[in-house]
């Protein structure tokens, strides 16, 4: 399941995930991306990950329909704050793989640093 939350920065995307991920879930998020993309040239992603239980194949296929159809170019950084120890290290390799978007793990404690850390790439127009 995927929690949209409000963490205060007008580009940013945040979210918390808990349990399995399902095609819905993975659907209003890529909906909610496309619509902040159209509204800033750059956007943020805030990801609290409290449990992760599966990811269903259909939430697969949509990302990747995703991704083919709009891309990732438009995300400038992303904080993803987990106790997991693998999913730091799938955030260390995809931050080496995508050299445009700065990733960067937080403690699930560390919420005004990751917020501080996705400020630096808000749009200061608002």
């Amino acid at each position: 399941m995927i929690t949209t939350i409000d963490i205060g920065i007008s580009n940013a995307l945040a979210f918390k995930i808990s349990g399995d991920i399902t095609e819905s879930d993975i659907s209003e998020v890529f909906d909610q991306m496309k619509a902040l993309g159209e509204k800033y040239e750059k956007i943020t992603i805030y990801e609290e990950i409290e449990s992760f239980d599966g990811l269903e194949f259909s939430a697969v296929v949509e990302k990747f329909k995703y991704l083919f159809e709009v891309g990732i170019s438009n995300i400038c950084a992303v904080a993803i704050l987990t106790d997991k120890e693998w999913l730091k290290k799938v955030v260390g390799v995809e931050d080496k793989l995508f050299r445009g978007i700065d990733m960067k793990c937080f403690s699930p404690n560390q919420h005004t640093d990751a917020v501080h850390f996705l400020m630096q790439y808000a749009p200061t127009d608002d």
